[in-house]
Order: structure tokens, then C-alpha cells, then sequence
């Protein structure tokens, strides 16, 4: 049997032939050279077998890539990074509306806007260059749960709620320009129709092609916080209720670490580790 004959076991639940192409790719977005990528795809050919689950491929990728170069290993834990924002799904609204603030938008995070019918919190508000953007976040804390067609549809409404208050002449709603539904899994086929059909922007962890959420953090260096292999969860956590959801605002603030007791030797470890995953 050859490599690429075994079946993996996705989060979902479904089953699909190990790809080695998609290891190599996400490998060589965390930085990883041709002769590293290499070793890692070796390792992982020698420990496949028929059923492995993505997570345990996961693992053993990640591993072998935090012993020899630990700055990779927290890039390419990113998709992890984003599950790791939750519980509650706000942080990844304050993460989403940091990542387009170092994009050129003025954001407002969890707004209430005054509909015709009635009043709505908006997750993320954008601003750019006269335009308004009403950002919906949808996050999901389990691998394997994607946004299915009722998220956009229920958007939507809202979204036309706002826009229909807006045309009142005593309304103090500015009429919003677009509507995007952002997700940190995927969407459903038919969520991505109807979306695509009622002119939705639908921003996900892999749409839209060369525009999507993994593609526009590695394109700016827009790290989250819980990429970091060094900081541990109570030390994430208390930053994120901090408002430091980035890895560059952690650069900034790093008075943080000293309100945490980090002690001076591992601050320097934490901020170099920081700092090597900005660079783009």
C-alpha cells in the first residue's frame, strides 16, 4: 500500500486519502525549508496507517517541528491557536477586528445598531475609506462543526433589518455597505450559495482563495497570542482579557508578563519567541 492509499479520519468524522501534498504545503507556510519539510514527511510516511485521525498527524508533525524549530511549530499551530481563543467566541471577535485594524479599518467590536424592526449587536464594525462593513463572527470551539446555511440566512435578515432602519429620515443608522460572515471552520455548500447568491462576504479559514483568514495572518504576521508554545493557558487567558489577542501587541505591552510574575530569564524567551513569529 502505498502512502497516499491510506485513509485519515477527518475531525468531522469523514474519511479521506492521506494527502501528502497538504502536509508539505502547511508545513512550508510555518517556515519550514525543503530538508525539514522532508524529515517531518518521512517521519509521518513511517507512522501512517489505515484510520489515523488528522489530529494524531497533526501531532506527530507538530512535534517534530517543535524540537528542531520551535518558532515554526507555533505557526503551524495556528488553526489550533484559533480554537484556543474560545470559549465564548469573543476573543475571535477582538482578534478578527485587530487583524483589520493593522489592515487600515477603524473597528468598533460588539456595537448595538437600531434596526427597523429592532436593535443589533453587531460583532465587528469596519470602516474604510467612506465604507462601512457590518462583520458577523461565527466561532466554533470543536474541529469538525461547520457554519451551515442557517448562519448566513439569519445574518442576512439582520443585516437587511439595519439597512432598512437607515433609509428613515429621523434614522441616526448610517446605511452599511456590505455584510461579511466570518468563521474561524468552514461553510456548508449551501451556506456558501446562498451567501454567494444574497451578496455576503464569506471569510473562513480557507475562503476566500488567497484572501482567506490563514492566508491574510500569515500575510501580515498577525499572530495570535495562543500560537505561543512558551506562554501557558492561564497566562493566555489573562492577556486575551486583557485585549492582547496578537502577538505584536504583546511586543508592545509586554508589562503584562511582569504583572503575571514571569520571571526576567523567561520574559526574554517569551518576547524572542514573539518577535521571530511576527516576522513575515
Amino acid at each position: 500500500m502505498g502512502n497516499e492509499d491510506y485513509f485519515i479520519v477527518k475531525a468531522s468524522g469523514d474519511k479521506v486519502l492521506f494527502s501528502e501534498e497538504k502536509l508539505r504545503t502547511s508545513l512550508k507556510r510555518s517556515g519550514a525549508d525543503d530538508d525539514l519539510t522532508n524529515q517531518i514527511l518521512s517521519l509521518v510516511r513511517e507512522e501512517l496507517y489505515d484510520g489515523i485521525t488528522t489530529r494524531e498527524v497533526y501531532n506527530r508533525a507538530f512535534s517534530f517541528l517543535r524540537r528542531k524549530k520551535p518558532v515554526f511549530a507555533s505557526k503551524y499551530k495556528l488553526k489550533k491557536a484559533i480554537y484556543e481563543l474560545g470559549p465564548t467566541g469573543f476573543p475571535f471577535e477582538k482578534f478578527l477586528g485587530a487583524v483589520l485594524k493593522y489592515s487600515g479599518y477603524k473597528i468598533q467590536v460588539g456595537r448595538t445598531i437600531a434596526g427597523k424592526c429592532v436593535r443589533h449587536e453587531i460583532d465587528v464594525i469596519a470602516e474604510k475609506n467612506g465604507s462601512i462593513i457590518l462583520i458577523e463572527c461565527k466561532f466554533h470551539g470543536d474541529q469538525g462543526r461547520n457554519c451551515n446555511v442557517k448562519i448566513p440566512l439569519y445574518i442576512y435578515s439582520r443585516y437587511e433589518d439595519i439597512k432598512n432602519a437607515a433609509y428613515k429620515s429621523n434614522s441616526s443608522t448610517k446605511e452599511p455597505d456590505a455584510c461579511w460572515v466570518a468563521t474561524n471552520t468552514r461553510f456548508t455548500k449551501d451556506a456558501m450559495r446562498y451567501g454567494n447568491c444574497m451578496g455576503l462576504y464569506l471569510l473562513s479559514w480557507d475562503l476566500p482563495k488567497g484572501d482567506s483568514l490563514k492566508e491574510r495572518i500569515d500575510r501580515l504576521g498577525l499572530y495570535p497570542i495562543t500560537v505561543s508554545t512558551l506562554l501557558t493557558k492561564r497566562e493566555k487567558q489573562f492577556l486575551l482579557s486583557r485585549d492582547v489577542v496578537l502577538c505584536r501587541q504583546l511586543l508592545k505591552d509586554s508589562f503584562y508578563l511582569d504583572h503575571l510574575g514571569v520571571s526576567d530569564t523567561r520574559k526574554t524567551k517569551i518576547l524572542k519567541e514573539v518577535e521571530m513569529i511576527c516576522k513575515i
